[in-house]
């Protein structure tokens, strides 16, 4: 069934992560840590989370960043952390995104985000993605402070959004992200970024639709319509 919003995940699905890379080559002399920090801060925002605690994604960020550097015995400082911060905060965005996005719409799609980063005081990173434009509503985890993949974050911006959750589809680069999105009545697209694949298990729900790209889930969602 053709749905009638598509909510997206915004960090390494619309914006590109891999630009925080000199930030690792700087601090660790290997880009490649990007990664394996990106995975530390995942799981520890479901592990904050499910244990009842609660702290901004770029705080979070920062501090699995001091956690990475005490692991590998590497020194960093006060500038390393905002640094880390302000790279998170002005991400580009990839580069299919805005003609995907401008498809979508011109499709007759509805378009929101739904990310675990913070809607703090100067712009979002959409807006600096130069991609703000493109979305009714911005939803941050902020508002109820816990982490995706809980379901209350994805039914209370379908009831925002005037919609039953079945007629969201949730974009993401991550199936943690879809099958959050799943368990709470969505449907889940995957977009398989760089870094990022289907978990063909037995018993996990797999994404109704996966995509190398939004220009690819654009083409698919039109032949569904």
């Amino acid at each position: 069934m053709r749905p009638e919003v598509l909510v997206f995940d915004v960090n390494e699905t619309l914006i590109d992560i891999d630009s925080l890379q000199t930030h690792f080559d700087r601090i660790f002399g290997d880009p490649a840590v990007l990664r394996e920090w990106f995975g530390q801060l995942v799981m520890y925002s479901m592990a904050v989370t499910l244990s009842g605690g609660y702290t901004d994604f770029f705080s979070l960020g920062q501090a699995v960043l001091r956690m990475t550097a005490d692991i590998r015995g590497v020194a960093i400082d006060d500038d390393d952390l905002r640094g880390l911060a302000d790279g998170m905060r002005t991400m580009p965005a990839h580069p299919d995104v805005a003609e995907g996005l401008q498809r979508l719409r011109d499709n007759g799609f509805r378009l929101a985000t739904l990310t675990n980063s913070p809607h703090q005081d100067g712009p979002t990173p959409l807006e600096h993605a130069g991609l703000a434009g493109f979305f009714e509503h911005q939803f941050s985890v902020d508002e109820h402070r816990v982490y995706k993949p809980s379901t209350v974050l994805y039914t209370s911006a379908a009831d925002t959004l005037g919609v039953a959750p079945s007629s969201c589809m949730m974009v993401a680069a991550h199936m943690w992200d879809t099958l959050g999105a799943q368990a709470a009545g969505f449907s889940g697209a995957l977009i398989t970024r760089p870094g990022n694949a289907s978990l063909p298990a037995p018993g996990v729900a797999q994404p109704t639709v996966v995509a190398t790209d939004l220009l690819q889930l654009n083409a698919i969602l039109e032949g569904q319509s």
